[in-house]
């Protein structure tokens, strides 16, 4: 996956983990907690879906990547190259 379908892709799982949310206007170097009314489970349901979706495992001690989208996308690029989307 580029990139882009990685940031699209955390978009959709933001979405269905809080559908109130707008994220529209994300800021991509903005903490997600920051902007957005995320709980720990929340963030526990964004981690299981990537597993869920793409078998990407993401370590509790990494979890701190993920603050950000930017920060996010940078994290899952290299465990998510190999993966067509379809």
């Amino acid at each position: 996956m580029t990139p882009a379908q990685i940031r699209d892709e955390i978009l959709d799982i933001l979405s269905k983990v809080a559908p109130d949310e707008d994220l529209s206007g994300l800021e991509d170097a903005k903490n997600f907690r920051e902007q957005l009314e995320l709980d720990s489970m929340d963030f526990l349901d964004i981690v299981l879906e990537l597993k869920r979706r793409h078998r990407v495992i993401i370590p509790e001690e990494d979890y701190g990547n993920l603050a950000s989208m930017a920060s996010t996308v940078s994290y899952l690029e290299p465990k998510m190259r190999d993966i067509v989307k379809s």
